[in-house]
């Protein structure tokens, strides 16, 4: 990754803790929820089967750093990508990590067929 300049402690600092926001197996599932549309915390709740709590904790931390952003409607909160950018990234890391799982099935698929004939 090429920075501006010499990369500086406080730009490393707000990259990484950009990356750590993405580093969360709920934060990613609740990213995939609200894809394709705004949802408020229950219907979050409901598909990822964990605690009121634990999902606002979640959501308060993507939206601290600019990826979602929320609004009010009575006694409900509604959640939507701010930033779909982000899934530009999930895709590039994706892509990344099944293009290695196809090579690791080149290497054992040629392994199996030399040495088990």
């Amino acid at each position: 990754m090429q920075l501006a300049n010499p990369a500086s402690q406080e730009v490393v600092q707000h990259i990484a803790e950009y990356f750590s926001v993405l580093s969360e197996p709920t934060r990613l599932r609740l990213l995939n929820l609200l894809r394709d549309r705004e949802q408020c915390v229950q219907e979050l709740v409901d598909a990822t089967q964990t605690s009121q709590a634990n999902v606002s904790k979640h959501l308060k931390v993507m939206l601290q750093a600019g990826i979602l952003s929320r609004r009010s409607e009575g006694t409900s909160a509604y959640y939507r990508i701010e930033d779909p950018l982000i899934f530009e990234l999930c895709s590039l890391v994706c892509n990344r990590i099944a293009m290695r799982i196809e090579q690791q099935a080149q290497h054992f698929r040629h392994f199996n067929a030399s040495n088990f004939k």
